[in-house]
């Protein structure tokens, strides 16, 4: 599932409210390419080391590809940065490069065929109480045999979570749902009573409404100004509650839907796992914002004086669409990862996740390749405020063997202050399991149609993360995957002592403990520390 928190969707809606417009004040939007000693934020130090460190420096070309739900590549800010597959003639009906894919311009979706593109589609919990139900649904826990207990004992906490969160994410579309509603007609009805474009505190409290009809919306809209202040904009909490039915929509109606089939138009053969060549070339699909938002951060085109700067200069994205609105399968991840090895990815980035994973092996294969490939791989923990190591989210660098893929970063989301609200309070965290943490809250980057906009979580932090792995690779190309991974890990940005809220509670927790190196990416001393490191020389 794409993990996005757009606009705050996934907080309470008015607190969440007053949450972003004091954000925003603290910090200005780029801050998280700023530095904390030049710019009192807490980002990567982008502009400080391009500045200094690695001004004049060579720099070779880094192919990342985003795994995500499709990239606007035409986008103003990310047209010149798009990766191109030079062997490929365009729109020609031929593989002309004989890998398998045909117009493979700019990357290849899993998730999409001649006959359309995969947009909601159901959650992974939801597939497995499919399967299971057949087998499980009315034998007790008593009469289950013994080679069977542990795949009961499996069903019984799919059946669990998928009865329990389906019935809340209905339960929350429902409440978007009406209070959108409630909150625009009384909006659009007291607009064209009081013949103004916008409404705000004041007016609403000087109008003379006598009809009970135009009270009860005065009273509705007050609702807002109580609670989010008086100088509360209406017409944009009015958008972000629009984003919140639109958030909860899919999931509501197909995601906790097992007889939702959104598959069919891929074509593909689901049982079969190993299956390769299936697929479009439309890389942007029907909802590219969330990954036309993570290559902004990465490389949004710094030299062309509009928009914004992504974090790394010397970038070209890959776009492989796996990702729906629902939840990614393991077939479509390990062909995408696949995919971005064979055709030249350094870096590959993953803002995507989910509790369950049937088809782990494949994808363990997968990771083994690009390990093999030496390909760095980025990865969001996830945004449930939960700790990782106990709950585990997939995928993840741990093989089913139990040992750990050595070319993986498991990324949590931090904030621009460095007092106790540092972490995102959506943030998945771990000692164990999570590698550092990166900017993720209210990050400004690119949306579809030339569009810039806001949306947080760990979704952003590993693309942030990739984009500080862009730089290293650029402009020390001797490093390996594994040399890069080291340097981000060691190099991070700690602050000793400092508690922070841990995510999801008000309990307060030393910062070290939510991840194993207790600290934020830091690109800045990254470049010192890669300017010291010496190359892996390959046995032959």
């Amino acid at each position: 599932m794409k993990m996005k928190q757009f606009i705050l969707l996934n907080a309470l809606l008015l607190c969440a409210t007053i949450n972003f417009a004091q954000e925003k004040k603290q910090a200005p939007d780029n801050w998280y390419l700023l530095d904390p000693e030049q710019d009192s934020v807490q980002g990567v130090s982008a502009e400080k080391v391009y500045a200094t460190l690695l001004k004049d420096k060579p720099a070779r070309k880094v192919v990342v590809a985003v795994i995500d739900s499709g990239i606007d590549i035409d986008h103003e800010d990310l047209k010149d940065v798009m990766w191109i597959n030079e062997d490929e003639i365009p729109g020609n009906g031929i593989d002309d490069d004989k890998n398998g894919y045909i117009d493979d311009i700019h990357g290849w979706s899993f998730i999409g065929g001649k006959n359309g593109d995969v947009n909601a589609e159901t959650l992974e919990v939801t597939r497995e109480y499919a399967r299971l139900k057949p087998k499980y649904e009315n034998v007790p826990a008593d009469k289950v045999g013994k080679k069977d207990k542990a795949e009961f004992e499996y069903w019984e906490k799919v059946k669990k979570k998928f009865e329990e969160d389906g019935e809340r994410t209905k339960r929350q579309y429902a409440f978007y749902k009406q209070l959108y509603g409630n909150l625009k007609k009384a909006n659009d009805t007291l607009k064209l009573v009081l013949q103004s474009e916008k409404l705000t505190y004041d007016l609403l409290d000087k109008a003379n409404l006598q009809e009970a009809s135009l009270k009860k919306a005065k009273e509705t809209l007050n609702f807002i100004f109580t609670n989010a202040g008086k100088d509360a904009d209406i017409d944009a909490i009015l958008e972000e509650i629009k984003g919140g039915v639109e958030y909860f929509e899919p999931q509501a109606n197909c995601g906790y839907n097992p007889d939702c089939d959104a598959r069919k138009v891929v074509g593909d053969n689901l049982a079969n796992v190993n299956e390769k060549y299936y697929g479009s070339n439309n890389v942007e699909g029907p909802d590219p914002f969330h990954g036309t938002h993570v290559a902004g951060i990465i490389a949004a085109n710094r030299k062309n004086d509009v928009g914004i700067k992504g974090i790394a200069d010397n970038v070209r994205i890959m776009s492989v669409r796996a990702v729906p609105n629902g939840d990614e399968r393991d077939k479509d991840v390990a062909n995408a990862i696949i995919y971005a090895v064979d055709n030249g990815a350094n870096i590959i980035n993953m803002s995507f996740g989910k509790p369950f994973s049937p088809d782990k092996a494949a994808v363990d294969k997968a990771v083994r390749y690009a390990e093999s490939k030496g390909v760095l791989l980025i990865h969001a923990a996830g945004n449930d405020s939960k700790n990782n190591d106990t709950e585990p989210s997939f995928p993840n660098r741990f093989y089913t063997n139990g040992k750990e893929a050595t070319n993986w970063l498991e990324i949590g989301a931090s904030a621009a202050g460095s007092s106790d609200k540092l972490v995102g309070d959506f943030s998945n965290y771990g000692k164990k399991s999570v590698n550092l943490f990166a900017p993720g809250v209210r990050i400004y980057s690119t949306v579809p149609d030339n569009g810039y906009g806001n949306a947080q979580g760990t979704s952003m932090a590993s693309p942030a993360t990739a984009g500080v792995a862009a730089i290293i690779m650029a402009y020390f190309p001797d490093l390996s995957a594994t040399q890069v991974r080291e340097v981000l890990v060691k190099s991070v940005r700690r602050f000793d002592g400092l508690k922070v809220n841990k995510p999801g509670s008000k309990e307060m927790i030393d910062f070290t403990e939510l991840s194993a190196s207790g600290g934020l990416v830091n690109a800045f001393e990254a470049v010192k520390l890669a300017m010291t490191m010496k190359p892996v020389v390959k046995k032959k």
